[in-house]
């Protein structure tokens, strides 16, 4: 059983659309593992997007994971990684396909409405950062 990690970012917790996209994972199969509501300290946003830290779009992008609450969610099922992935849809949203997550309820490259592990090795990192292992059902 696969797990990855899924955030659901401030601009679509402003929305309301957090129901909306909880219910995507599961009518695609997947599993809410452990899920919280939380507001990320700066500290938080950094360390978790610190592989991003010499990019220049770093700054603007721990200032918007802050700006609000996000929804953290391990999501956990056959090939778990790759089907969020596909539910998200592309990074912008003006590519992302009709019907994925991003298309739907992102406004921008930036405001992009969800995080998803990219890789397996990823996902084990970024759920650990969340998640204490007890609290995985």
């Amino acid at each position: 059983m696969e797990q990855t990690l899924s955030i659901i970012k401030p601009d679509a917790v402003a929305k309301n659309v957090v129901g909306k996209i909880l219910s995507r994972f599961e009518d695609a199969g997947l599993r809410i593992a452990a899920t919280r509501k939380m507001q990320l300290s700066r500290a938080d946003a950094e360390a978790f997007y610190a592989v991003h830290a010499e990019r220049p779009f770093f700054g603007e992008l721990v200032e918007f994971m802050i700006s609000g609450p996000v929804v953290v969610t391990v999501l956990e099922g056959t090939d778990a990684m790759i089907k969020n992935r596909d539910l998200m849809g592309a990074t912008n949203p003006k590519e992302a396909e009709a019907g994925t997550i991003r298309a739907d309820f992102a406004e921008s490259i930036d405001a992009n409405a969800v995080h998803g592990s990219d890789s397996v090795e990823n996902a084990a990192i970024e759920i650990a950062f969340f998640f204490a292992q007890k609290e995985l059902s």
